[in-house]
C-alpha cells in the first residue's frame, strides 16, 4: 500500500502546532542563541563566529538587549549567570546582584517615606530609594574574566552593540509597545528623558517614544559601553559614570554615595555554588536529572522546593505517576500549585542577602524536611492556609517585572544560561546624565518590616527575583538543557511547568514553551492562560481554587522563556544543541553557521 503523504503531513502539522504556535525547534551543531531580541541575537552569534565561547557570547547579548530592549533590562540593573563547562562537567554560578547604600538604613528610608512607628509600607518602584548599585557591569567584566575564552577583549564582545547603538536599530514590535506605554513614567523620573526616547521634530518637545519599526539610537549608551572597553569596571564605579549615577539620586532624594560603588568595584560578583536537586529516574524522567538554581538572594529555591514536595508525594505514592496524558490536568496542576505556594510561603520569609542574615538553604531543601511540609498536601482541595515552616538547619507583594532571559550555547559543549533585569519596566526610570540607561528598582523588594529578615539594612542585597537554570542528567553529568522563564515571581513557576513539560509529558524544547501556563499571585489567585482546557479551569475551581482566566496582551504575566536542549547523534557522535523561544516574546533560537 503506496504512503499516504497527506496523512503523514496533516499528522506532522497537527504535533508542530499542539500548542498555539507556529515556531519549531532549532537544531545546530555548533551553537545557539535563543533570546527575545534578534538583533541582540546576532549581536552574539558574531562572537561565537569570532571564536568566542558561550560566556563571551552572552555577554555580546546581555549589551544587545540592553540597547534593543532597555525596558526590560541593562547595564543599571543586576545579572545572574549559570555555566556549564564542557570540559570539567561542572556547573557554576555567579552573583551579580548589587546592594542597597552605606547611608539606607530602615529608620532613614521609612522616614523618607513618611512611615510611622509601626505602619506597613514598602518602596514604591518609582522611587529613588528603590534604586541599588548595579551589579551588571561588574558581572559582565566578571563573566569574560573569569568564564570567557581569553580569545576575545571586552571590547571585540560589545563591538556589536556599540554598533546597534550608534547606528541604529528598528524597535521590535513588543518593545515598541511596551516603550509608549512607559513614556510617561520616563518623563517624570528624572531631568535626563530625552536619552532614552527618540528625536522627533515634530515632537512637542523633541522627543518621543519609538514605534515599532522605527529607528532608535543611543549614543550616550554607546559611550558608556566604549568607557566598560577602555577602563573595565572601574570606568563604571569610578569617574563619570558613578558620579552622575550618584548625582542624579541624590538630587531626588536618594542616599546612594561614591564609597557604595567603589565598595561593588571591590567586592566584585560573588562567585557562589549552585544549589540542585535530584529528580530521580523512574518519578520525573527515564534516567533522572539534576536541576541547577541559584541560592539565595535568589529565588531559585521556591523550584527546587516545589519539585521537592512533588518528590515527596510520589514516593509516598500520594500522587500517580504522571505520563503525557497528565499534563495540565486540573489534578498536575493542583500538585504543582500546592507546592509552589508552599515554596513561596517560606521563600517570602527566609530568602534575603545569605551574607547579612542567617538563610536555611539547606533546611529548607533537604528531604526530611519537604516530607514534613508534603504532608500538608491534600490532593481533593487547596489549602485555606499556609504558613512559613521552620527547617531545622542552620515579601513583597506579587507584581510582573520585565526582565530579559537567554541561553547560549558553543560548539566545544558550553552552555550560559544568563539573565539580567532592571526589575519593573525601565526599572525607576531614573537616568544618569549623558549615560543612556536608567537604574533598577530591584531595592523595592526589600521588606520595611523590622522583624522580616528581608529588611532593608545598609550594604545589603534583597530578595532577587531573577534565576537562571540548569539541567544536568544524573548517570553521568552530562547537560540535559540551559533554560530559564523571565518575569518577577513567575520565574520559578516557569521553571517547574517548562521543566516538566519535557520530562512528564515528552514535550521539546519549543512546545513546553508554547503550552500554557499557570501563575500563582501571593493572594492566592491561580491565573491560567488562555488555551489552557476548559475542562482544567473548572477542574481547578472544583478543587477550590480562585481562578483567573488571563487573556491577550496580559498574558505576559506567565513570562517569556528560553529553552536550549542537548543530546548527542547516536550514530555519528556529535553533540546536537535543540533550542525553543517563547513566542509571548518578540525573538527566537538562532543557529550557529
Amino acid at each position: 500500500m503506496p504512503l499516504d503523504t497527506t496523512s503523514l503531513h496533516t499528522s506532522r502539522a497537527a504535533e508542530f502546532t499542539r500548542f498555539p504556535s507556529r515556531r519549531s525547534v532549532v537544531h545546530s551543531s555548533k551553537g545557539i542563541v535563543s533570546c527575545t531580541q534578534p538583533l541582540a541575537a546576532q549581536c552574539g552569534l558574531q562572537i561565537l563566529q569570532a571564536g568566542g565561547n558561550a560566556a563571551d557570547a552572552a555577554v555580546a547579548v546581555a549589551a544587545g538587549l540592553n540597547v534593543t530592549e532597555p525596558c526590560s533590562t541593562g547595564i543599571g540593573g543586576d545579572m545572574f549567570i549559570l555555566y556549564y563547562d564542557a570540559k570539567t562537567g561542572k556547573v557554576s554560578a555567579m552573583n551579580g546582584s548589587g546592594r542597597s547604600g552605606a547611608k539606607c538604613t530602615l529608620e532613614t528610608i521609612r522616614n523618607d517615606l513618611g512611615l510611622s512607628d509601626g505602619a506597613a509600607g514598602k518602596i514604591p518602584f518609582s522611587s529613588v530609594h528603590a534604586v541599588t548599585v548595579p551589579g551588571a557591569a561588574a558581572g559582565w567584566c566578571d563573566t569574560v574574566d573569569r568564564l570567557g575564552s581569553k580569545a576575545l577583549s571586552l571590547e571585540q564582545i560589545l563591538a556589536p552593540a556599540i554598533d546597534l547603538a550608534e547606528k541604529g536599530f528598528p524597535v521590535s514590535e513588543l518593545t515598541g509597545t511596551y516603550w509608549n506605554e512607559a513614556e510617561q513614567l520616563v518623563r517624570d523620573a528624572s531631568p535626563n528623558f530625552a536619552e532614552m526616547l527618540k528625536k522627533d521634530p515634530a515632537a512637542k518637545d523633541g522627543v518621543r517614544a519609538p514605534k515599532p519599526g522605527e529607528i532608535m539610537k543611543n549614543p550616550t549608551l554607546a559611550q558608556t559601553f566604549r568607557t566598560l572597553t577602555s577602563e573595565g569596571k572601574a570606568g563604571f564605579y569610578k569617574g563619570r559614570i558613578a558620579e552622575e549615577l550618584v548625582k542624579v539620586c541624590k538630587d531626588l532624594g536618594g542616599h546612594l554615595e561614591l564609597d557604595d560603588l567603589a565598595h561593588h568595584l571591590e567586592t566584585g560578583s560573588e562567585p557562589v555554588d549552585p544549589i540542585s536537586l535530584k529528580l530521580d529516574a523512574g518519578i520525573f524522567a527515564d534516567e533522572g536529572v539534576e536541576l541547577w538554581e541559584h541560592p539565595p538572594n535568589g529565588q531559585g529555591i521556591v523550584a527546587l522546593m516545589a519539585l521537592g514536595i512533588l518528590k515527596e508525594l510520589r514516593a509516598q505514592g500520594r500522587i500517580p505517576q504522571w505520563g503525557p496524558d497528565d499534563h495540565n490536568t486540573a489534578p498536575y496542576l493542583h500538585a504543582i500549585i500546592e507546592a509552589l505556594r508552599l515554596g513561596f510561603t517560606d521563600a517570602r520569609w527566609y530568602v534575603t542577602d545569605p551574607n547579612v542574615e542567617s538563610v536555611p538553604a539547606a533546611g529548607l531543601t533537604s528531604r526530611e524536611y519537604l516530607a514534613e511540609r508534603a504532608k500538608l498536601f491534600d490532593p481533593a482541595r487547596t489549602a485555606a492556609h499556609l504558613e512559613h515552616g521552620r527547617p531545622s538547619f542552620s515579601p513583597p507583594a506579587l507584581q510582573s517585572s520585565d526582565t530579559v532571559y537567554f541561553a547560549v550555547s558553543d560548539a566545544e559543549g558550553n552552555a550560559a544560561s544568563f539573565i539580567n533585569s532592571n526589575y519593573g519596566g525601565f526599572g525607576t526610570c531614573i537616568i544618569p546624565k549623558g549615560c543612556g540607561f536608567t537604574l533598577q528598582n530591584r531595592g523595592a523588594n526589600f521588606s520595611l518590616d523590622p522583624a522580616h529578615p528581608n529588611r532593608l539594612a545598609p550594604r545589603k542585597r534583597p530578595y532577587h527575583t531573577i534565576i537562571p537554570g540548569m539541567v544536568t542528567n544524573l548517570p553521568d553529568g552530562s547537560l540535559h538543557s540551559a533554560f530559564g522563564v523571565m518575569g518577577g515571581f513567575m520565574q520559578p513557576q516557569g521553571h517547574v511547568q517548562v521543566l516538566l513539560g519535557q520530562l512528564i509529558a515528552g514535550l521539546t524544547p519549543q512546545q513546553t514553551l508554547d503550552a500554557p501556563r499557570i501563575c500563582i499571585d501571593f493572594d492566592w489567585t491561580v491565573n491560567v492562560e488562555e488555551g489552557m482546557p476548559e475542562a482544567t479551569v473548572e477542574g481547578l475551581r472544583a478543587l477550590g481554587h480562585k481562578v483567573k482566566v488571563v487573556t491577550g496582551a496580559d498574558r505576559g504575566l506567565f513570562g517569556r522563556g528560553q529553552v536550549i536542549r542537548y543530546t548527542v547523534d547516536p550514530v555519528e557522535k556529535t553533540g546536537v544543541w535543540s533550542a525553543g523561544s517563547d513566542m509571548r516574546g518578540d525573538g527566537a533560537a538562532y543557529p550557529l553557521l
